[in-house]
């Protein structure tokens, strides 16, 4: 059923399209296939790197909540906010180490 959809939403944009510019039907369809083929390639990277930060950003979360859970002990702990949660996710222990750091010199 959604394929169908799909093919018939495909269908009614190379409508459009040859409307639009008085192509060929075949060259229309040509020209939106170049087209999207474009625009995933432009933006692949970008989303790319969006993705691995977000999921960098939740491993630093992890990390800020178990440093938290159990650094009180040892006299450690962070605030857990996002950008403690960057630093940590993207610099891993050395971004902690800093932010500590930060926080005994009384910058954070």
């Amino acid at each position: 059923m959604l394929s169908s959809q799909i093919q018939d939403a495909a269908g009614e944009l190379l409508e459009e399209v040859t409307d639009l510019t008085g192509l060929d039907p075949k060259m229309a369809a040509i020209a939106i296939a170049v087209l999207a083929a474009v625009a995933i390639y432009l933006f692949s990277k970008p989303i790319r790197f969006i993705l691995k930060l977000a999921i960098n950003t939740l491993a630093g979360f992890a990390v800020l909540w178990v440093l938290n859970k159990f650094g009180p002990d040892l006299g450690l702990s962070l605030s857990m906010t996002w950008q403690n949660a960057v630093v940590t996710g993207v610099f891993g222990l050395p971004g902690v180490a800093v932010l500590l750091a930060l926080r005994w010199a009384n910058f954070l």
